[in-house]
């Protein structure tokens, strides 16, 4: 096995992990929050936690599906164009689906220095910039299974083959 395939492995298990847990907690958290609500208990915390559950689920799970070459990367266009130019508009893609992210995380860090001290109104002891890091983070991690499945992806280019998702 490649070093590039050994890290791909990693990574993908690492986001599935992940994305079970936030999903798996979710799950938690919502009966635990319905149960509640029924008893006349409703949790202070509920309506401001479960949305950046699910931001962080949707970044790891959109991230996994980049490894997988799962995403809006513009397949169909590449595996259609003629031989010569298949490869030119894979890298084209790539630039553009990189760049994207590239731009997404520095805004994330910027925002994450611009809410520097601030903290959830429910739990005060949580910082919003750890909530918030999920952007400069999945963005990152959307960049590295970018450039991991690349080569295989590349392969397929070259082929004239779309890569089903999760090949390689």
């Amino acid at each position: 096995m490649s070093v590039v395939g050994g890290a791909r492995r990693v990574l993908e298990r690492a986001l599935e992990f992940a994305c079970m847990f936030f999903m798996s907690s979710l799950v938690v958290i919502i009966v635990w929050a319905v149960l509640a609500r029924k008893f006349g208990a409703s949790l202070s915390w509920y309506d401001e936690v479960v949305p950046i559950m699910l931001a962080w689920l949707s970044y790891f799970g959109a991230s996994l599906a980049a490894l997988k070459r799962g995403h809006l990367g513009f397949p169909g266009l590449v595996q259609a164009a003629p031989p010569n130019l298949r490869l030119v508009l894979l890298v084209f893609v790539e630039v553009l689906v990189i760049a994207f992210f590239v731009i997404l995380a520095w805004s994330g860090w910027q925002i994450i220095v611009i809410i520097a001290g601030d903290t959830l109104t429910s739990l005060p002891w949580v910082q919003m910039s750890v909530t918030q890091s999920i952007i400069p983070i999945g963005a990152v991690l959307f960049i590295i299974a970018e450039l991991l499945s690349l080569p295989d992806e590349w392969r397929a280019a070259r082929e004239g083959r779309r890569l089903a998702h999760g090949d390689g």
